[in-house]
């Protein structure tokens, strides 16, 4: 049985320092970019008189879920947190599934009018209606106002992410599609069948954004949603800090002595309540996640 030879690429030592520099310097960035999230994290379990007397630390002293029990006890936190996860996965299935839909045919280069089609997509990410016209056209024309379906109709496809899409479905073999036509698939067989399967990595790169934007959908929500069953945990956890702001303002109170969490454990527990849900997404697609996007912007 013939042995396989493995071919080893000698570094010169100038190579090599460069390489250690370049780790170096990525490890740095990586830590830089880590401390403070573990801050705010730290920072969320601390007591009012640790959060004064030291200005950075990485571990509390005395642990204390204050604030996180003040934010919770009402509740309103957690059902926040259920509407939050409805509006993202309903939203990103909206999103995927028009995005996808319309990137297909635009991607097909015997489709007629493709390029008018693809142009009049591009418009949109240049000039909009504004602010004041699309909420008119929301509340009053579709008649959405407090309803899920004003966070997900009106940016029910970006132009920008449906781009990224159609770029990758025309950068896939054209002989795929022509073999799939000679087995006797139509267009749809071949969407279902070949195409999407094809693309995982730009779907789940482009879901992921999608995800994203739905989870801090803040100023959507502040507009549209009026009802306190409804409201999304970015507005229970702005209504939240707004109360501890106010009572730390008027009460003068060491919230550390009266067993309160303090202000700055608050907003710090808050940040971390919003963030911790959706960045726990990103492991699971982030081998995916450069590979879509590089060849969905690169290629077409």
């Amino acid at each position: 049985m013939a042995k396989t030879k493995h071919l080893t690429i000698k570094r010169s030592p100038g190579d090599q320092v460069v390489q250690v520099l370049i780790y170096l310097f990525v490890g740095i960035f990586a830590l830089v970019t880590l401390l403070p999230f573990v801050y705010i994290v730290a920072g969320s379990f601390a007591t009012e008189r640790e959060l004064t007397e030291r200005a950075f630390f990485l571990f509390p002293r005395t642990l204390s879920l204050n604030a996180y029990q003040y934010i919770f006890k009402t509740g309103d936190a957690v059902h926040g947190l259920m509407n939050s996860v409805i509006v993202t996965f309903v939203g990103v299935l909206i999103n995927m599934f028009l995005s996808c839909t319309l990137a297909y045919p635009l991607s097909r280069p015997y489709f007629k009018g493709r390029l008018f089609f693809t142009n009049m997509v591009i418009i949109t990410m240049l000039f909009s209606g504004g602010m004041v016209p699309t909420y008119l056209l929301v509340s009053n024309v579709l008649h959405l106002k407090d309803s899920f379906w004003a966070l997900w109709l009106p940016a029910a496809v970006n132009p920008f992410n449906m781009i990224i899409i159609k770029n990758y479905f025309q950068g896939l073999p054209t002989e795929l599609e022509e073999a799939a036509r000679m087995d006797g698939c139509n267009d749809l067989q071949t969407f279902i069948k070949i195409i999407l399967p094809l693309s995982k990595p730009v779907l789940a790169s482009v879901s992921l954004f999608y995800a994203v934007s739905h989870w801090n959908a803040y100023f959507d929500a502040m507009m549209y949603i009026s009802d306190k069953n409804k409201e999304v945990i970015q507005i229970v956890l702005r209504r939240i800090i707004f109360m501890t702001s106010s009572v730390a303002t008027e009460s003068g109170f060491d919230w550390g002595v009266f067993g309160m969490p303090p202000e700055k454990a608050v907003k710090m527990a808050t940040t971390v309540i919003a963030t911790i849900p959706i960045l726990a997404v990103y492991p699971f697609v982030q081998k995916y996640f450069t590979q879509g996007v590089m060849v969905g912007s690169v290629k077409g």
